[in-house]
């Protein structure tokens, strides 16, 4: 990993350092409306098209029965279903947390306003399972969704050669009494579910992980005409470890890789004050990343990351927050009063026993989190990320008198005649709030 002494770089170079590499979808933004554009036309035929060509499998029904359900979980060994139930105690414990209240007041006399949150009806779940079965997320998506009543939950997740899905991603939605499953990856799927076919129903928000086609799909989607929801459209994978002399070399290096395996353009980042931790961590990345059978990935990603060096914490935490990452691991002596300090992370772990995989799988915090920098200003997937806020307001007419001259006012002034009318109408109480008879 490059390394560099933060004290001389100049702000610019700063910028430059913390600044991501756009993810630019022109090379396959073409491709993907294609795919948009056929599935809007042609539904469940164009996708078993697709999933000849790019899945290599003829599917007769991309619905997943319950037959193949039983089987997959008949297929999974006893201790990937308890580590599965495991997790998902964990993570449905915290979540449930998340449920927001109304809250409700009097601003003035007569003039009540309340807040209130509704699930979001129906929503789409995308699992990838190229290569690697990503049953995690699931529990991830899946439990916050229950978690918040939504009415309907579609999972979509690419078909294995054998013509089923991949059982740990089965077995996984099976726990969370997810029904609603199909057998369609890619920018297909999401298509599919932002769209509707005769088969998949049409979703109100789109969540879930992808390649850059599933990226692009969901980003194109966003956009009118279609203007469906998504989670978020995520980037490669981040990992920022700030780290003291007390240290742990091995386990940060661990920590590094285990998001470097993620992909060639993940970008794990280690800011020290420690020229020693430093060194030991580089002697570790190139012990342990030749036992991985994801090497070849995982150096291209240490070729994208880099080491800071730095006199303090302090200015190391400056640097954290103006790079926003996904995930962030304080691996220091004092790393709970650090923790008070950061502004701007996805997802934190404090103290260097706090293994960013943890949180990955089992510890119970959610795993969907901003990239690229975004976490400046937004943050994790939550249970209110399925669920939207109503606003609620109550006149009576003693309210009116306080809240009918004001609206009138600042109507006139905006230049909007009818809405003072309809402010000053009120106003003036010449009408009765109930018409008679």
């Amino acid at each position: 990993m490059r390394e560099y002494i933060l004290e001389e770089l100049t702000d610019a170079e700063i910028t430059s350092l913390v600044r991501r590499t756009p993810d630019d979808f022109n090379d396959v933004l073409s491709a993907t409306r294609e795919i948009i554009d056929d599935v809007s036309a042609n539904g469940d035929q164009a996708l078993l098209a697709y999933s000849r060509k790019f899945d290599d499998v003829q599917l007769d029904n991309i619905r997943v029965s319950e037959q193949e359900i039983q089987q997959a979980e008949d297929s999974v060994s006893s201790e990937v279903r308890r580590s599965l139930r495991e997790a998902a105690a964990n993570i449905e414990k915290f979540h449930k947390l998340q449920l927001p209240t109304a809250v409700e007041t009097e601003t003035v006399p007569g003039v009540f306003c309340r807040l209130e949150w509704r699930p979001i009806g129906r929503v789409g779940l995308y699992i990838p399972a190229g290569t690697a079965p990503l049953a995690s997320t699931v529990l991830m998506l899946a439990i916050p969704a229950r978690i918040a009543n939504c009415l309907e939950i579609v999972l979509s997740t690419p078909p294995l050669k054998s013509g089923t899905a991949a059982p740990e991603i089965l077995c996984a939605a099976a726990m969370c009494q997810v029904k609603n499953i199909f057998k369609v990856g890619g920018a297909q799927a999401i298509a599919a579910m932002g769209l509707g076919t005769e088969t998949i129903p049409k979703v109100d928000k789109l969540f879930g992980p992808g390649n850059r086609y599933v990226a692009a799909a969901k980003a194109l989607l966003s956009q009118p005409p279609y203007n469906i929801a998504v989670d978020m459209v995520a980037g490669p994978s981040e990992l920022l470890v700030i780290a003291d002399e007390t240290a742990n070399s091995r386990w940060i290096a661990a920590d590094l890789l285990s998001q470097a395996e993620h992909g060639a353009d993940s970008q794990v980042i280690l800011v020290t004050t420690s020229s020693t931790v430093a060194e030991k961590v580089q002697q570790e990345l190139a012990r342990q990343v030749r036992l991985l059978e994801r090497s070849s990935i995982s150096n291209q990603a240490l070729e994208n990351s880099y080491i800071v060096l730095t006199s303090s914490l302090e200015r190391a935490l400056e640097f954290a927050n103006l790079y926003a990452p996904e995930h962030l691991m304080l691996a220091v002596s004092d790393a709970e009063r650090l923790a008070c300090k950061v502004m701007n992370a996805g997802s934190v772990f404090i103290g260097s026993a706090s293994s960013v995989v943890f949180g990955d799988y089992a510890s119970g915090t959610n795993h969907t989190l901003p990239t690229s920098g975004t976490a400046a200003a937004s943050g994790t997937l939550t249970v209110q990320s399925f669920m939207k806020p109503v606003a609620f307001q109550r006149i009576t007419q003693q309210g009116l008198a306080s809240v009918a001259p004001i609206a009138a006012k600042l109507a006139r002034a905006e230049g909007l005649e009818a809405h003072a009318r309809a402010a000053a109408l009120r106003e003036t109480l010449r009408e009765p709030l109930r018409e008679e008879a």
